[in-house]
């Protein structure tokens, strides 16, 4: 089973330090730009981590990511309007493209049992 991640985002000095933080976990992404690197460590190990991270010198601020607080599944979600109609349009269109096709197969089909003379 997999282990239960949570994301931080470490905010570092210099960029080529951020490399020295891989033993605490996984690194997701180096920003140059803005100086901070964002990573997953162990859920159950976390609180122990960001006080150890706190306490480099090359580390201004750990942040804890709230990813995994926001809900992904919502059960008083309305549809929207335009939508249902496009989608109603198009199985209406497909509908009708597919007897247009069924009754030119039919045709053709149709012509070809005919015997020539």
């Amino acid at each position: 089973m997999r282990e239960r991640r949570l994301g931080l985002a470490v905010w570092v000095k210099h960029v080529r330090m951020a490399k020295n933080l891989r033993k605490f976990g996984s690194i997701h992404y180096i920003s140059k730009r803005l100086n901070y690197v964002s990573m997953y460590v162990d859920a159950a190990e976390i609180d122990e981590i960001i006080r150890i991270m706190e306490r480099l010198p090359f580390v201004t601020k750990v942040e804890r990511s709230h990813r995994h607080e926001i809900p992904v599944e919502y059960n008083n979600a309305k549809p929207d309007k335009a939508k249902e109609y496009d989608y109603k349009q198009e199985k209406s269109q497909l509908i009708a493209l597919a007897d247009s096709l069924t009754e030119s197969a039919a045709r053709v089909g149709a012509e070809e049992v005919q015997p020539v003379r």
